[in-house]
Order: structure tokens, then C-alpha cells, then sequence
């Protein structure tokens, strides 16, 4: 069994390290050709409970680890405390846990998917990325939500928490931004200039990669929706899609999946702006709304 190193247990997120410990776990009941049946017997659960540990869905509860160890006679001491070590570590919270009176539960999974990620590539079709958005920007699109003010304050000082990292270059983003999300007006054009602007003053940053879909090439129709997948630094990681609802979002892990939009990125991604187009175009759209202005 690979192991997961000491580096990743200290630097990632609970929600990866229950994703690592899940498929350890299920690495090993499949070596030993145990059935999900016959584990969560071990356990004094359902073969749903199995799952859900599997797939890093849920905290686990040590007991149960170790109950799962015994049933795939695992004795040796170092591997036993090893896995027991990085159960314990995923149970513990996320410095997000404080705002999750305002945070969605299926969105406080996508944040500590975010913490430990090596590199993003998304693409949007509606809003700019939050990773890249302005304050006043943020707390516009975020109002859309029907948020009170103090709800508002408290989420838009949280995506300024998540923005610290990739600013710190903790983080690889490359981001496909729809053209009509950049030209929809939000509450004012001085808001959209500014948050113009941003994009123009951050495009050359080390670790970030911003393109523009042109609205006249089409090519975003060959996703439905906004999406972004996540990879990681740990080869016991897959690569995960994100997919996010009005109310919910979807995860998805398996190859099959993953590869489907890995080829509709690609395809967005050919026909979007060069970083060097991306620049011309901001720029473009600025000149734009600067002679909207003054004939206003």
C-alpha cells in the first residue's frame, strides 16, 4: 500500500485527507477481496456508511477505523498508527468551520478541496471567479443571494481568506472566463471597470493563466455550466470536477467522468484569447466603457 507522506498530513485540508484515508481504506478492503457488505458489518453499519468513508464524504469515527484495520488484518504498529494518525487529522476543522452559519455544507467541501490543490483550471460562465473578483464585486454578485448585510460582510471576508493563498503562490490558477460574464452589468459600470481593471493589473501574475471565451466563437456551449477541476500534488489524489448548483454541487472522481471535461476544457480553451489577446481585450473593454461614460 502507498503511503501518504508526513508533508501531506500537515499541509492539507480534512476534506482531502478524508478523501486519502477513504481510498487507502478502500485499497485495502479490495486487496483482500472483503465486501462492502462484510465491512460495514465490522463496523455495525450500512454499506452506504462504507461508501460514504470510501469516497471522503463523512468524519470518521477512529473505533471504526480501527475496526476496518482488524477486519483487513492489518497488525503491523507503524501502518496501524499511520492510518489512525490520518483519521484523526481528517476529523479535524477547517479554519472555515468558523463562517458556517453563512456557508453552505456542500460548498465548505469545495473550500477544503481548494486548500489543498495544487492547480485549478475553471471556466465561468456568469461571474468572474471568486479567486480573482474585487471586494465590491464579490459582495454584488454574493447580494444576489438575497444575503443581509452582516451575511454579505462575513462571505465576502472569507473569499478574501481564500484569495491570501493563491496570492501567496500556494496555488496555480487558470482561469476561462466567459465573455459575457465580463460585459453583464453588475450594479454599475464604475463596479465592472474596476473589477476590469483587477483583471488587467493581476493577468501577468506567476501561477495565473486568464483567457477569454469569445460570446461570438460559440465553444462554450460544449459545457452546460460553469465547472472546475481540481489537481493535486499527491498521486494517491484523483483529480476532482466541480459543479456548482443553485442549491447543491456535484463532485465527480471517476476517469471516465474527469476526462469528459478535461476535453470540453481543452476544447473551451483552444478557442478562447491568449494570455497576450486576454490583455488586448481588457483593454478594449475598458476603452469601451470609458466612452460609455462620457457620453453618459
Amino acid at each position: 500500500m502507498s503511503e501518504p507522506s508526513s508533508s501531506m498530513h500537515s499541509t492539507s485540508a480534512p476534506t482531502v485527507l478524508r478523501i486519502l484515508l477513504g481510498t487507502q481504506l478502500r485499497r485495502l478492503r479490495e486487496s483482500r477481496n472483503i465486501s462492502a457488505q462484510e465491512a460495514a458489518r465490522a463496523i455495525r453499519g450500512s454499506e452506504s456508511k462504507i461508501s460514504r468513508i470510501e469516497l471522503g464524504r463523512n468524519a470518521v469515527r477512529e473505533v471504526d477505523i480501527a475496526d476496518l484495520l482488524n477486519l483487513y488484518g492489518i497488525t503491523d504498529a507503524i501502518e496501524r498508527e499511520q492510518l489512525l494518525t490520518l483519521a484523526s487529522q481528517a476529523n479535524q476543522q477547517g479554519w472555515w468551520h468558523r463562517y458556517q452559519d453563512v456557508l453552505p455544507v456542500w460548498f465548505q467541501s469545495y473550500i477544503g478541496l481548494e486548500e489543498s490543490a495544487e492547480s485549478i483550471r475553471s471556466f465561468d460562465t456568469q461571474f468572474v471567479p471568486g479567486l480573482l473578483q474585487t471586494e465590491e464585486y464579490s459582495a454584488a454578485v454574493i447580494q444576489l443571494g438575497r444575503y443581509s448585510r452582516d451575511e454579505t460582510d462575513r462571505m465576502v471576508y472569507l473569499r478574501r481568506e481564500r484569495q491570501r493563498r493563491f496570492v501567496s503562490g500556494g496555488l496555480r490558477l487558470w482561469a476561462i472566463i466567459d465573455e459575457v460574464a465580463l460585459r453583464r452589468p453588475l450594479v454599475c459600470q464604475s463596479l465592472m471597470r474596476r473589477q476590469l481593471e483587477h483583471l488587467l493589473g493581476i493577468s501577468d501574475r506567476p501561477g495565473l493563466t486568464i483567457q477569454i471565451s469569445p460570446f461570438l466563437t460559440g465553444t462554450s456551449y460544449a459545457a452546460p455550466c460553469s465547472f472546475s477541476i481540481l489537481q493535486f500534488a499527491a498521486d494517491d489524489l484523483p483529480e476532482v470536477v466541480y459543479v456548482e448548483q443553485l442549491t447543491s454541487a456535484v463532485y465527480l472522481d471517476k476517469r471516465g467522468d474527469v476526462d469528459r471535461y478535461i476535453e470540453a476544457m481543452n476544447h473551451i480553451s483552444a478557442s478562447s484569447t491568449t494570455p497576450e489577446q486576454t490583455t488586448d481585450l481588457l483593454c478594449s473593454m475598458l476603452a469601451e466603457l470609458e466612452a460609455s461614460s462620457e457620453q453618459h
